[in-house]
C-alpha cells in the first residue's frame, strides 16, 4: 500500500491558537446509524464534531472539482480499535476524581455514547509518567527466583481504574509494555537507562508471566505484550528504559519469552520493536529468523523519527504480520494543543493506509503541568485535569480520534481511496454492519471536494484546518 507522509510527525502549527477550556460536564453524543443517506460531522475551528447536513449521493459532476474515489472492492486490513494509555500518572488522577465526574470521563473515553476508545495500554511497571519509578520486583541485590515479586503497587489505583473501564467497555483490549526489567536485570543495576543482561533472559521471561497471571486473577486481561518500550534507546538514564541490542530482543522472544508463555497456557500476544518507523530494518531482521516469527504476532511502532511508510515495508516483507501502533501523544507546551486536530487526523490517515490494525495515544489524561511525571519529557494528555479547578481541557488529539473512533468498528476493513488530483487527506473504511466511513482532512485553506463511489457523488466544501466524517450504509 505504501503512501508516503505530507508532513513531519507532530510539526507544530505555524499559528498559536487560544485555549479552549471545557467544563467539567461531560457531552454525551448519540452514535452514527448505517442508513441509505449519508451523515456527515465536523470540527473546525468553530465546532467540535458538530453533525452538518450533506446532499444525497446524486450523479458525478465533470467540473474541476478535487475528487476523491472510494473503492469498496479493494480492502486491507481490519481495524482492531483506537484507544490511550492508562498510565501510573493517568490512573492517579482519575483515581483522585470525584467519582461522578471520573465515572462521566471513563464513559466519554470508552462508552457507546462517547469517543468509544476500544483499546488500551498499560505498562509493566512505571515508565516516566509515574509518580515514582518502581519495578514489580525491587529487590535490593539480584532475585533470580523473584522471590519478591509483587503486584501490590498496581492495586492501589492502577488495577481499580482499569476495572472500572472494563465495567464501561467490557471489550477493552489491553496490551502491556515495560519501559525497564528490574534494576537488577541491568547493567548499571538501575531502573534508569542500562541496557538488559541476558543471564536474567529466564527470569524476565517468567516475570512477564508472573504479571500476566497476577492481572488476570485480578480480573484484567491482558492481551499482547511488548518486549520493551523503544528498543533503542536508554534515554541517556533520566527515566525508567532500557536498551535491548537487536541479537537479545530475538534471542529472547525465540528462547525464553514465546516457550514461556505457551508453557503457561497463556494466549497473550508477542508485539516486537515497539519503537520508531526509522528501525523498519531491524523488525526485518527479527521477522526472518522462523523461530522468532512463529511467536510473534507483529510489530508495534511509535512515529517519533522516520515515516509511516515503513510499515508498509514490513508488510510487504511479511504480510501475515500485523501493525501496531502504540504510542503517540501532543506537548502540552505547544501553542496548537487544543487546536491540531487537523494535523492528528492527517497523520492518522498515513497511519491506516499503511496497514497499522490500532492508533493508541500516549497518557489518556494528565494535569495542567503535563504530570504527573518523573522523566524529561512534556507530553499533553488526550485531556488535560486543571489540578486548580477540575476542568477538563480536551486536546486537537481528542478531537481527531473522535473523527475515526466514534464511526468505525472494531472489525472494520481500510478500503482504497483515490485522490485524482492534488486533494484533502483522506482514508476510508467498510465496517462489519455494512456501512461506510469516509475521513476527509484538510490542513489548506477552504477547498470544495467531489467524493465518488460506485457511480455515485456529492460535494463537501472543507473549511481550513479541519476534519469530516462521512458515513453511509
Amino acid at each position: 500500500m505504501g503512501y508516503n507522509s505530507r508532513r513531519a510527525f507532530l510539526r507544530q502549527a505555524a499559528t498559536a491558537a487560544t485555549t479552549v477550556v471545557c467544563a467539567s460536564a461531560l457531552p454525551v453524543w448519540g452514535r452514527a446509524s448505517a442508513t441509505a443517506s449519508p451523515r456527515a460531522w465536523l470540527t473546525t475551528d468553530d465546532h467540535r464534531w458538530k453533525e452538518i447536513p450533506v446532499p444525497a449521493w446524486g450523479p458525478s459532476s465533470t467540473g474541476n472539482t478535487a475528487t476523491i474515489e472510494v473503492d469498496p472492492s479493494q480492502r486491507f486490513q481490519s481495524i482492531l480499535g483506537f484507544g490511550g494509555a492508562f498510565t501510573d500518572a493517568s490512573c492517579y488522577l482519575l483515581s483522585r476524581m470525584e467519582a461522578s465526574q471520573r465515572n462521566q470521563l471513563l464513559s466519554e473515553f470508552f462508552g457507546p455514547g462517547g469517543l468509544g476508545l476500544s483499546v488500551g495500554r498499560t505498562c509493566v511497571g512505571s515508565s516516566d509518567y509515574s509518580c515514582s519509578a518502581y519495578s514489580f520486583d525491587d529487590s535490593p541485590s539480584p532475585d533470580p527466583e523473584l522471590k519478591a515479586f509483587s503486584i501490590a503497587h498496581d492495586r492501589a489505583y492502577i488495577l481499580p481504574m482499569l476495572r472500572e473501564a472494563l465495567r464501561v467497555n467490557p471489550d477493552l483490549f489491553f496490551f502491556s509494555t515495560p519501559w525497564s526489567p528490574p534494576g537488577w536485570m541491568k547493567t548499571g543495576g538501575s531502573l534508569l537507562g542500562g541496557s538488559m543482561r541476558k543471564q536474567y533472559f529466564p527470569s524476565y521471561a517468567q516475570y512477564f508471566v508472573r504479571f500476566l497471571e497476577g492481572y488476570r486473577a485480578e480480573g484484567v486481561n491482558i492481551r499482547a505484550v511488548t518486549t520493551q518500550n523503544e528498543v533503542d534507546t536508554d534515554q541517556d538514564g533520566r527515566m525508567p528504559a532500557a536498551l535491548w541490542g537487536q541479537e537479545y530482543e530475538a534471542g529472547f522472544i525465540k528462547e525464553f519469552f514465546g516457550p514461556a508463555l505457551r508453557n503457561a497456557n497463556l494466549d497473550t500476544k508477542i508485539w516486537l520493536l515497539d519503537h520508531n518507523y526509522d528501525l523498519w530494518g531491524r523488525a526485518v531482521d527479527e521477522l526472518s529468523d522462523p523461530e522468532v516469527f512463529q511467536f510473534v504476532d507483529g510489530v508495534a511502532w511509535h512515529g517519533y523519527s522516520g515515516q509511516p511508510h515503513a510499515m508498509s515495508r514490513v508488510h510487504n516483507r511479511f504480510p501475515t504480520q500485523n501493525a501496531y501502533w502504540t504510542e503517540g501523544g501532543p506537548d502540552i507546551t505547544a501553542p496548537d494543543y487544543t487546536r491540531d486536530w487537523a494535523k492528528w487526523s492527517a497523520t492518522y490517515a498515513q497511519i491506516l493506509k499503511n496497514w497499522a490494525r490500532c492508533i493508541v495515544a500516549w497518557n489518556l489524561i494528565l494535569d495542567e503541568n503535563g504530570g504527573p511525571n518523573i522523566g524529561p519529557f512534556h507530553c499533553g494528555g488526550l485531556v488535560t485535569l486543571d489540578s486548580k479547578t477540575q476542568k477538563l481541557i480536551r486536546s486537537g488529539q481528542y478531537w481527531a480520534f473522535a473523527h475515526y473512533a466514534k464511526t468505525v468498528r472494531r472489525g472494520a476493513r481500510v478500503i482504497a481511496t483515490h485522490a485524482l488530483q492534488p486533494c484533502a487527506e483522506q482514508v476510508a473504511f467498510a465496517n462489519p454492519d455494512g456501512s461506510y466511513v469516509l475521513v476527509l482532512t484538510n490542513t489548506e485553506d477552504e477547498r470544495e471536494v467531489e467524493c465518488r463511489f460506485e457511480g455515485k457523488s456529492l460535494a463537501l466544501k472543507l473549511p481550513r484546518n479541519s476534519v469530516v466524517t462521512v458515513q453511509w450504509g
